[in-house]
């Protein structure tokens, strides 16, 4: 393959990252807002919470939205490991001899590792949520008269676990480095990076990584310690 060819496939994979990436940070919004309500005193909290959740499974085009989330997420994790390994394979072996330090921070030379600490969380949290909520014995209770699934039961129970409580803040932590790259990164890469507006959106992307994994993080310490 041509370096000319390389070059436009590695640019074509850094799109789709871009925006599967703006996408993936539109749905950790909404979901750190369905999630917010678990902070409710406990009785509010139950009702809210199993509302939403009910809400959030069968609103058929919240339904699709899910699934373009999974597909999105999907493709972020296999076209950020396809672009690591161009890279790695398109890289110099003078690169060796440099100081990566002194050009990039942490977080952008560690995209992959921080990705793939994410992807491993991912896969923990929807067997232990989404797959218990669609293919689980989950408990029922009644709010107004109707039955429905008490996820907000097995939220609880699962935060009430100090390993799952410190493996969720760890990876929001790994998250937050993820974002406060990667946000500034998306749009660079699209084309927004004028430096009148350049710095502006690289300050809204830091405050974004460190905002959503912070109040995420919240969460869980705030049910264990309840």
């Amino acid at each position: 393959m041509s370096n000319s060819v390389l070059i436009k496939s590695s640019l074509v994979k850094k799109y789709w990252m871009a925006i599967t990436g703006l996408f993936l940070c539109l749905f950790l919004v909404g979901h750190l807002l369905g999630n917010l309500q678990l902070l409710l005193p406990a009785d509010a909290a139950s009702d809210s919470f199993n509302l939403y959740a009910r809400f959030m499974t069968t609103n058929p085009i919240v339904k699709i939205l899910s699934y373009l989330t999974y597909f999105g997420i999907l493709f972020h994790a296999i076209d950020g490991i396809l672009l690591t390994i161009q890279n790695k394979k398109a890289r110099p072996v003078s690169y060796v001899y440099n100081k990566p330090s002194a050009n990039s921070n942490w977080a952008s030379r560690n995209m992959g590792l921080l990705g793939t600490i994410l992807l491993l969380f991912l896969i923990i949290h929807m067997r232990s949520f989404w797959y218990e909520m669609h293919f689980g014995s989950v408990p029922t209770i009644s709010i107004g008269g109707e039955e429905v699934k008490d996820l907000y039961a097995i939220t609880t129970e699962a935060f009430e676990q100090l390993w799952y409580v410190l493996l969720y803040v760890v990876c929001m932590i790994a998250i937050a480095f993820h974002l406060t790259h990667g946000f500034s990164s998306a749009f660079q890469t699209l084309g927004a990076n004028h430096p009148k507006y350049k710095q502006l959106v690289k300050n809204i992307g830091f405050a974004f990584g460190i905002i959503i994994p912070l109040a995420f993080a919240i969460i869980p310490l705030s049910l264990y310690f309840r």
